[in-house]
């Protein structure tokens, strides 16, 4: 009993687990809930990239590199930035890698082609970790990465959390099919007064059992109940196996692609040049390029920077602030100690033959359940490596029950709303517009740039009038809120956002 005791007071130590008015069973706990919310990207991850799914040879090599990725990169998070984050291929930057490869950008790049892509990218972010850029009004020198995040309009920085809320609460209710495509309305709520979508497995079905899930996570929080969000995700699975959502087939490795004979995946990936492995497929003519790509290859090259420099600071700031994990400044802190871990994570994964690696939204539902060290992403780490040999498992867990998970993270991360100036015309339109533009643009990266670009456009002209008013009106000063960094940003996504993929 002793030496259990002295295991757990090391632990502690290590990870400042009491300091941070948290305990190891809460830290585990928060570590599994944000496995079972992150667990769908181990099998939609290859879906996305290999165009053939699980027909193609190398559906189980990209699930074992997707798996390791977000291995080494949530294990980075825990065990260099000490952090309740977790990482992994991201989705969007997936899809992206899939459509190069397609062939929809006019060329014919080879998966190796994407990956060396993919590496460059991660290079560009590492180097922007790294290299110094002034100090901090503590004296402390800041990489340029952290010189970005200062140069993020407050405005836009205080709405970031409640974008994010609604964005991951978003992905829920879609992934739960509460919330459907509609051709006249865009989107639209189940009918659930159709019949045909209470067929087992239907829409209505799946949108039960989030629902469900949902309501046991709301009762079990409101009398403080710890496990609530793990507990209504497994009420809800529970539910969906009569219904028909949960697929008991899975289980019994019946599925194509979803296989309990690990050792056979594990053998084809580590065998370079295999029509069945992507292991170092960049080493395999990745850096021979079709003829006349640069400028396409290098817009798509900015195109990962930008989304996942952008999505990671999100993300970053959106659940370090509902942990209570910010410095005085308002600054998650070991900032930049997770962009290593973020950027490092991506090099990584390029190696291993999968898209940027990037820290995942669904890392606030442990945030919620109380995670707020490295030992949360530690314990998400090693799930994600144990799913190497039990994939069946894990991929037996319907999307449909782990959106209850996301929709309560979205309760929760609207607290934030409260710390929004809306007071100033200024800061409120360019909030409302970070806010809106992410949950309706389904991107983090979208909705920051927008928001950026309105504050900067906004800031602009109310400085050149007053500048005119000041000249008749001595009580008028003028104020230009706009720093260069803010304007290089500000550049940067006119780039993003105007300049052509394809050339």
């Amino acid at each position: 009993m002793k030496q259990t005791k002295k295991k757990v007071s090391k632990l502690d130590s290590y990870f400042g687990i009491s300091k941070r008015k948290s305990s190891v069973k809460i830290e585990l706990l928060a570590g599994l809930t944000t496995f079972l919310t992150m667990a769908y990207i181990l099998i939609v991850n290859p879906n996305n990239i290999l165009w053939g799914g699980t027909a193609d040879p190398r559906f189980a090599s990209v699930f074992i590199a997707t798996a390791l990725g977000a291995f080494i990169g949530t294990l980075l998070m825990a065990l260099l930035a000490k952090m309740p984050l977790a990482q992994a291929p991201g989705m969007g930057l997936n899809a992206t890698v899939g459509t190069i490869v397609g062939g929809a950008m006019g060329f014919a790049y080879s998966y190796g082609n994407a990956m060396v892509l993919v590496f460059i990218s991660g290079i560009i972010f590492l180097i922007l970790s790294i290299v110094p850029s002034g100090r901090n009004k503590k004296g402390e020198p800041i990489s340029f990465r952290e010189r970005i995040f200062d140069g993020v309009p407050k405005s836009v920085r205080t709405s970031i959390s409640v974008g994010i809320g609604l964005f991951i609460a978003f992905i829920g209710l879609q992934n739960a099919h509460i919330i459907g495509d509609n051709q006249f309305t865009l989107v639209e709520l189940v009918p659930f007064n159709n019949p045909e979508l209470w067929a087992r497995g239907g829409m209505a079905c799946c949108a039960a059992v989030a629902i469900f899930g949902l309501v046991i996570i709301g009762v079990l929080s409101h009398y403080n109940v710890k496990g609530s969000v793990i507990l209504g995700v497994l009420a809800a699975t529970i539910l969906a196996i009569p219904l028909g959502v949960a697929d008991l087939s899975i289980l019994g490795g019946k599925v194509p692609g979803i296989s309990w004979k690990f050792w056979e995946n594990i053998a084809s990936f580590f065998t370079v040049n295999s029509d069945k492995s992507v292991f170092f497929s960049l080493f395999n003519g990745g850096f021979t390029f079709p003829k006349n790509a640069f400028m396409t290859s290098l817009m798509i090259i900015v195109s990962f920077s930008m989304i996942d420099m952008f999505d990671t600071m999100g993300t970053v700031i959106g659940c370090c602030k509902n942990a209570n994990l910010m410095d005085e400044d308002g600054k998650p802190i070991n900032y930049g100690k997770m962009m290593y871990a973020d950027s490092i994570a991506t090099i990584a994964g390029s190696l291993l033959g999968t898209s940027t690696v990037t820290t995942f939204v669904e890392s606030g539902t442990g945030v919620s359940v109380g995670g707020k060290t490295g030992l949360t992403a530690l314990t998400t780490a090693g799930l994600f490596l144990l799913s190497i040999f039990l994939l069946p498992l894990f991929a037996f867990i319907p999307s449909a029950a782990a959106a209850s998970a996301l929709i309560y993270v979205g309760v929760l991360m609207m607290k934030n709303v409260v710390d929004i100036d809306f007071d100033h015309v200024k800061n409120a339109i360019s909030a409302f517009v970070t806010i809106i533009t992410m949950v309706l643009a389904y991107s983090i990266t979208n909705g920051i740039g927008m928001g950026i670009i309105t504050f900067v456009l906004l800031d602009f002209i109310i400085y050149v009038v007053d500048f005119f008013r000041s000249k008749k009106d001595d009580s008028v000063k003028p104020h230009l809120e706009i720093t260069w960094v803010t304007l290089i940003i500000f550049v940067l996504f006119l780039i993003y956002f105007l300049v052509p993929t394809v050339f």
